[in-house]
């Protein structure tokens, strides 16, 4: 978003990460599954049975991801956009808001990140 005197506007040439190219960046990965157990506005993204990351469909886009304990503090301290999991174990799941306050190369590393620490757990 760019601002200019009172007016804030976003270019139409700016993509912002959606659900759309979250999903195909979390199916991208080997051995993924996709389902909705919790319902049909929770995304769940499995690896071997799994989960490594659930997107909310309702309201504000939100993903879910698990993340080293250490590294979790420290991006929540980083982003304003990073909290502890929603529903989940709060020392290794971070809840993001996919506002586009945080770069889509970070978001996709983070996906990374809790798809390789699932994967290590087996």
């Amino acid at each position: 978003m760019y601002s200019q005197g009172n007016l804030n506007y976003t270019p139409l040439w700016v993509q912002f990460m959606d659900i759309e190219i979250i999903r195909e960046y979390c199916i991208s990965k080997r051995n993924i599954t996709e389902s909705f157990p919790f319902g049909d506005d929770t995304l769940v993204f499995k690896t071997e049975g799994r989960i490594f990351a659930m997107a909310n469909l309702e309201g504000d886009l939100t993903i879910n991801l698990k993340c080293d304990p250490a590294l979790a503090i420290e991006l929540r301290e980083r982003y304003s956009s990073v909290m502890p999991g929603y529903r989940m174990n709060k020392q290794h799941w971070n809840t993001i808001f996919i506002d586009g306050s945080v770069p889509d190369k970070e978001i996709f590393s983070w996906i990374d990140h809790s798809y390789d620490l699932v994967l290590k757990k087996k």
